[in-house]
């Protein structure tokens, strides 16, 4: 079954669409966490991002610093932040939220400073 995003790039969905390239489509979320929240996607059907060649990855960053570009100049917003989070939709995105300060990108629930013994531990295990 495709995915929502799939269904929107063949027009069976609609969207509020503000760029698109023959690769990418950019619109705005409809749970926006800020006016202006878009989603920038691959229109090749990948579920996880890191599934993606090299160069497909290569490709969605440079149209999502595009529309970047473009969100930050159109909403006069100070930066545009950026989430790749990877469970609501099977489907490859980015999230672009134009901010003014950094209480607008809150951080994670839960968030808190880690203990510096756990750090040491889980740095030995990840260190390639």
């Amino acid at each position: 079954m495709s995915s929502i995003f799939t269904q929107i790039i063949k027009g069976e969905i609609p969207c509020h669409k503000i760029w698109e390239d023959d690769d990418h489509l950019a619109f705005l979320d409809i749970r926006p966490m800020a006016p202006g929240h878009t989603l920038v996607i691959p229109k090749k059907e990948t579920d996880y991002l890191f599934d993606m060649t090299e160069e497909e990855t290569a490709a969605l960053w440079v149209a999502a610093r595009k529309v970047a570009r473009q969100l930050r100049e159109k909403t006069d917003c100070a930066r545009v932040c950026v989430g790749v989070w990877g469970y609501e939709v099977p489907h490859a995105h980015i999230h672009l939220v134009p901010t003014n300060f950094m209480a607008d990108w809150p951080p994670p629930p839960g968030a808190k400073e880690a203990d510096h013994d756990d750090l040491v531990a889980l740095c030995e295990k990840l260190a390639v």
